[in-house]
Order: structure tokens, then sequence, then C-alpha cells
């Protein structure tokens, strides 16, 4: 299959989850035979614009005609059989669906958050979950509370695009896929074409290291934000370490706007260690030493990759009870779910996840194997590749309908507990 690959990456000033599935998906197609390109625009590279050319990037969030130009140009000389698109923003905009339109290729797109319902793409403001804006055609509560970056002024192009290209992403994309069925459950409730969306789970890399043994320490890997649940487990901890600890340290991984807090909150203290930026391969090392990977996220996450690379590596995740948490762990199975929000909680399933070694292999093991059934390599293509097939069925009028992978219920998932239990992070 001849594949092109849709993607505007992030600022690499952050990590990005979303730039490493894209690379990753993009590997495991090429590792499988398939021809596999890619049409890509850096944020990096906003930064040696010209003054002017800064000013316009807001102007090309909307649209960007230049882009449909260039695109439908390589389009007609390549004849991909399917354009995959993942994030269009700011640099490529919803233009690029124009430019498959005007040259009749099959268009599949990855929703790596909600920004097709919630401007910031986070459903989540001022600590809480936010639905303001899910169903309004306008976006008006994100614009007047500033939800991206707290800026009103920034806020607008992103609510502006929504606005005016909703109908081109509901008409023009053969194939969505979200996530997670909490992912999608919200979005049909947004009013979005139910029969286009379906649920492909992503998949994770053989990590190449495993867990030996019960772990040596609790880790957070992620962003230092509110929203990753950072404060909360930092209130979470020092409650266990008034009532005399557990036994093993928690180690803080990641960078973000709550960097420095962090950093002052694990200063001089024997049970907290805050260790910077880790790279991938220390990323790896760091998940198989772990008794639990933690993800006390506040926002309701639309994946949760962190959990799924705790379970490939054999380790139990102890997570949020709520979006796609739901989904990926299985409490008491294959890891612990605590109360969203709720310090107490949280602190309670740190306790337990660490009590009982014998206990926390048995969910290690469930989690491997969990890991292999439905986040594996050989799944992930396997769905990826349904995706496709069924987005070209359905473009070139072979009434095939949606594949098993787009059929409309919470994919792989759907029957288990957690599946029953996925919901609308």
């Amino acid at each position: 299959m001849h594949v092109l690959v849709v993607h505007n990456r992030y600022s690499s000033a952050q990590p990005s989850g979303e730039n490493r599935v894209v690379d990753e998906e993009v590997g495991l197609l090429r590792a499988a035979g398939h021809r596999v390109e890619t049409f890509e625009r850096r944020s990096d590279d906003i930064a040696g614009r010209s003054l002017l050319g800064k000013v316009a990037v807001p102007l090309l969030v909307p649209w960007n005609p230049a882009v449909r130009t260039e695109l439908a140009a390589r389009l007609r000389a390549e004849r991909p059989d399917v354009v995959h698109v993942h994030n269009v923003f700011p640099l490529l905009s919803p233009a690029v669906l124009a430019a498959c339109a005007d040259v009749g290729v099959p268009v599949v797109a990855t929703l790596h958050n909600y920004t097709q319902v919630c401007p910031p793409g986070t459903l989540h403001r001022e600590g809480k979950p936010c639905h303001e804006c899910v169903g309004s055609p306008l976006s008006v509560p994100a614009v007047r509370h500033g939800c991206y970056r707290d800026s009103r002024l920034a806020t607008v192009p992103l609510a502006l695009s929504l606005a005016v290209n909703r109908r081109r992403w509901w008409s023009g994309v053969e194939r969505f896929f979200c996530i997670s069925g909490a992912q999608r459950d919200v979005l049909v409730r947004s009013g979005m074409p139910s029969e286009r969306l379906a649920v492909k789970h992503n998949f994770v890399p053989e990590p190449g290291v495993r867990r030996e043994g019960g772990g040596e320490h609790l880790l957070f890997l992620g962003r230092l934000a509110e929203a990753k649940g950072v404060p909360l487990l930092m209130a979470a901890w020092d409650e266990i370490a008034a009532g005399g600890g557990i036994g093993v340290p928690l180690v803080l991984a990641g960078a973000g706007p709550l960097e420095k807090e962090v950093t002052d909150w694990a200063a001089g203290r024997d049970d907290v260690r805050y260790v910077g930026l880790y790279d991938p391969a220390q990323c790896r090392e760091a998940v198989a030493r772990s008794v639990a990977v933690v993800a006390p996220s506040m926002a309701r996450e639309t994946f949760g990759l962190v959990a799924a690379e705790a379970m490939a590596a054999g380790v139990p995740a102890v997570a949020a009870r709520h979006g796609a948490f739901v989904e990926l762990v299985e409490d008491g199975e294959t890891g612990l779910l605590h109360e969203p929000g709720d310090a107490s909680s949280l602190a309670s399933c740190l306790r337990r996840i660490a009590a009982d070694p014998d206990r926390n292999r048995e969910l290690g093991l469930a989690a491997r194997r969990r890991y292999e059934q439905y986040f594996s390599p050989a799944v992930g293509l396997e769905r990826l590749l349904e995706g496709y097939r069924s987005a070209i069925a359905e473009r070139s009028g072979d009434g095939a309908g949606p594949s098993p992978v787009g059929n409309g219920n919470t994919g792989p998932l759907r029957g288990t507990r957690a599946g029953r239990d996925g919901g609308s992070r």
C-alpha cells in the first residue's frame, strides 16, 4: 500500500507523544513493506520566520491556501492509495482536506485529542472537566475563557478554524481513528458522524526490556502540568510520607510548567527524586524498574500512552478512573484505578500497589498479557490496514461498509470489563 502521512510536528521543546505515535506508525508500515511518505510542517520553524511571517501564523490556522496547492500537486504526481492526516495545527490547516478532495484521494484522520469539539483539545479548564464548547458551533466559551494558553487572542484562530471547517472535516474524511472508546463516545454525543468514527488504540513497540523482580520505585513519567495530575500526586505522596512512607521512592521524570514547583518539593527528600527529562532509552529502563507507573491525570485522557508502555514492560499502572484509563487498566487485574482528583484515593492505591510484592508481580504479568492481546505492533498494524482498506473502499464506492475497526463499537476491548465500563479521559 502507498500511504502519504500528513502531520504538523509539535515543538521539540516539549516532547510530544503524538510525534512519537506518528513516527512509530510510519516505521511499522515501512517495516511491513508498505510505501510510506510524509508531508510535514514543523512548529520549530516558526522561530526562524521574519516578524511578518510570525504575525501571519494565526491567520493560517483556519486556512492555508499555499498548503492546498502544494499538497494537491504532490498528490497528482504520486497518487497514493490513502492519505493519513494527524495534526494540522498551526501551519498546515484543514486545507489539506481540500487538496485531497481536489485529487480524489481517500482520507483517514487520527484524532489524538478533542480538537474537533474543543479548541485547545483538552476538555479541561481551571482544574476541572469542561464541556461548554461540545456541541456548540462557535466555541464562544473557549474564547471567553482564553482556553488556549490562557489567552483569548490566541484562542480565536482555533475557535474560528473549528467553526468554519467543522463540516469539511466531517464530510472530507472517510474514516476517523479514535484512540479510545471514551473519546469516541464524546465525539458521537457532540454530533460527529458515528459511522465514520472507528476505535484504533495506539500500539506500543516492544520495549526491549521488561521488569525483573518487584521493582525499585514508583514512577511518574510525563509532562509536569496540573492537567497531568502532578499537584494531586504531590499531595497524595505527602499524605503517604506523613504515615511513614511505603518503602520505595517516587521518581518523577519530565518537564513542563510545574518544573520549579516539583524541583523545590523534591529538594532534600529521600523519598522523592526529580530526574528531569529522560531520553527514550532512559524512559524504557525507568519503566522496567518500577513497582508501578502512576498516571493521575485530571483531564480525561484520550489514550494514556504511559499506561500501555507499562503493560509492555510487565508493570502495573495506577491511573485515574476516567477517560481511556478505564479501558486500558483493568482495576485489580492489571493495575489499580483511583477516584479522579482525590488525593486520598490515589494515596490508598499507591499503598496497595506497593504492599504485596507477590500480588504486584501477578498484576504485572497480567498487564503484559493484555499488551500482547490489544496494544502490540502486530495488532496495531492489522487495525491500521483495516482502516485504510475501509476508507479506500468507501471512496471508490465499493459499498464494503465499515470494517471491523470501524464498526461503531469501542474496538477490541468491547465485551471486556474495560470495554463495558469505558465511557465518557
